[in-house]
């Protein structure tokens, strides 16, 4: 398949620059898979769209405060992103201005925190090694939540430090928020427990390549980054329990969907750990994803790859310009579709 058949001209000010303001009162685009009817509501309501019996999969990684600014000893100012943990204390991060900070470099941060900049890796990532072998501890008082590059403004508020994050994040690990379950509230976890909708939680670690455009001419050409996982004994039991009883899965979140199909086998969904590079892209048959739960993503996107994956190509693009035409907000802050 082309990658240029996932482009589509999305107006800027589609673009949500900030979080609806209630979560589950973002707008819910509902696909029909069977019929290829679109039906708009609002978030709140997506029990009515499940049945008794379902399971409802969420990611409860936590994003980290990734984004840290600094000085060189003598003065000059530096940016360090972390993206991932190599060991205790080392990681692996974007750092600007790149060129002026040269292997060996001390950068000092707020709180005590410092760190020696390595020698450069792969894609321009720089090796940093931190005077805390747990660094995550001290991120809290010195880094800033990493928002996604199209959120155009110089600094997160306050409110970013809690909408940029899932009302179940548990793990720290993230540097990019699972936005699906940006929208789910206290509210409708309770209407689906009432509905007798189980909740289960998974965990995998979002990395930056989440933003990393698919720029190979064929879609199977491109390849995904690597992301750790969780998928806990209790969430893999309430999983097969659900399929033996003839209830549907559904994933909240592409994050979800890669784990569950990583996990899913002939004799059902296994617990485990480890890290999956698996990017999924049409044309595929889901084994462990019912139902999907999604955000609108970004064109020439892994991201929209699985999501056509899963609800067709011809029947998600339609669904797309119904939501550009509709005035829907796209990406991390905004709506949310549901295929089913």
């Amino acid at each position: 398949m082309l990658t240029e058949k996932l482009n589509f001209n999305l107006p800027e000010s589609l673009i949500a620059q900030h979080p609806c303001e209630q979560r589950d009162q973002s707008r819910l685009m509902v696909v029909d898979r069977a019929s290829g009817a679109i039906h708009l509501d609002i978030y709140y309501n997506l029990p009515h769209y499940l049945k008794r019996g379902d399971c409802l999969v969420m990611n409860d990684t936590r994003v980290i405060r990734a984004r840290l600014h600094g000085r060189k000893a003598s003065g000059g100012a530096v940016e360090v992103f972390l993206l991932h943990e190599l060991e205790p204390g080392c990681w692996s991060a974007l750092v600007r201005p790149s060129a002026k900070v040269k292997p060996g470099t001390r950068v000092f941060f707020s709180n005590g925190v410092n760190a020696w900049v390595g020698e450069v890796l792969d894609e321009g990532k720089r090796k940093v090694s931190f005077n805390h072998a747990d660094i995550v501890e001290h991120l809290e008082q010195t880094g800033e939540i990493p928002l996604p590059p199209y959120i155009k403004r110089n600094t997160p508020s306050v409110e970013d430090a809690e909408r940029y994050q899932t009302l179940y994040a548990r793990y720290p690990g993230a540097v990019a928020a699972p936005t699906a379950g940006l929208h789910v509230s206290t509210s409708v976890l309770e209407s689906l427990e009432d509905a007798g909708i189980q909740a289960a939680y998974l965990t995998l670690h979002v990395g930056y390549g989440t933003f990393k455009p698919v720029t190979t001419v064929h879609l199977e050409d491109h390849r995904v980054d690597a992301e750790e996982f969780v998928l806990p004994e209790s969430t893999a039991d309430i999983l097969n329990k659900t399929r033996s009883a003839g209830g549907r899965i559904i994933a909240v979140g592409t994050t979800c969907a890669r784990v569950l199909e990583t996990r899913c086998s002939a004799g059902g969904f296994q617990a485990g750990a480890g890290s999956t590079s698996l990017y999924i892209y049409p044309p595929r048959t889901f084994a462990g994803v019912d139902l999907l739960q999604t955000n609108f993503h970004l064109p020439r996107s892994s991201l929209l790859a699985l999501v056509c994956a899963f609800g067709g190509y011809e029947l998600i693009m339609q669904a797309y310009e119904r939501a550009i035409s509709e005035k829907f907000r796209f990406y991390s802050y905004g709506d949310v579709m549901l295929i089913r």
